[in-house]
């Protein structure tokens, strides 16, 4: 596919989301980024107007469907979406003090992780079908392959994100609109050092960005990486179930909640 010219990203305060948007920071390029953290969206804008982009930010929580979806709609109109990322995300788990994450832990997952992806993708799935153009990229993560004991409503969260992207993609295919699943691993990030025990194959944050930004550009269908671990879960989650337990218990980590 050729390089987008007007992108929407979420998450883009820090992290995957910021690095994603100075990737495709240009001259003729217009960026518009949703995050909550209005200083850290600024920081982002300031980097990407200095590579030439042209950048419109909001700082909207995408739990919050009704304000992301008008604010979205008045984005297209007024110049069309042709590729929307829906990276934000956040994570909670077994604290470092053995507490579990709890109802309100598991469900935030699942409301900002899943919920907030479809808050910032359905608004455009009339627009995109219509034009029969666009190109829709979920962050999901390579947890989706297999239940976690430590991080059971992330791990819930991330596969039904990567679900709904393999959905939308069967789907939208013959209307001309493609899906790319990103399921990546440990990456250096600010969530990432909250996940205290072992990362296996863990890379730094411009490596994941570069093959994330490739893996767009390229018009990937999917994109799991490190392959190893990818493949490695997959085998997991194929055993049988009481093996299969007993392999993922071998991996204990513990969260520690957000600063």
């Amino acid at each position: 596919m050729s390089a987008p010219r007007c992108v929407l990203i979420s998450g883009a305060s820090r992290g995957l989301g910021a690095a994603l948007a100075e990737r495709f920071a240009a001259p003729g390029v217009t960026l518009r980024l949703v995050a909550r953290g209005a200083e850290g969206l600024a920081a982002t804008a300031a980097r990407c107007v200095a590579r030439g982009a042209i950048v419109e930010t909001a700082a909207i929580d995408v739990r919050d469907g009704a304000a992301l979806g008008a604010q979205v709609l008045a984005w297209d109109a007024a110049s069309p979406i042709d590729c929307v990322v829906a990276n934000a995300g956040i994570s909670r788990g077994v604290a470092p003090d053995g507490a579990w994450e709890g109802a309100e832990g598991a469900t935030a997952q699942v409301a900002v992780n899943l919920i907030g992806a479809m808050h910032l993708i359905e608004p455009l799935l009339p627009e995109f079908r219509a034009r029969g153009v666009g190109r829709i990229v979920v962050v999901a993560s390579v947890a989706a392959y297999r239940g976690l004991p430590d991080a059971p409503g992330y791990a819930a969260s991330k596969a039904g994100l990567r679900a709904y992207g393999e959905g939308l993609r069967a789907a939208l295919a013959p209307r001309g609109v493609g899906v790319t699943v990103v399921l990546p691993g440990f990456f250096d990030s600010a969530m990432g050092a909250r996940w205290k025990g072992p990362r296996p194959l863990a890379m730094g944050l411009d490596r994941a960005a570069d093959i994330t930004h490739r893996a767009i550009l390229r018009g990937a269908r999917r994109c799991a990486f490190p392959l190893a671990l990818a493949a490695l879960l997959r085998v997991v989650d194929a055993l049988p179930a009481g093996l299969s337990d007993w392999a993922v218990r071998r991996m204990r980590f513990r969260i520690a909640p957000e600063a």
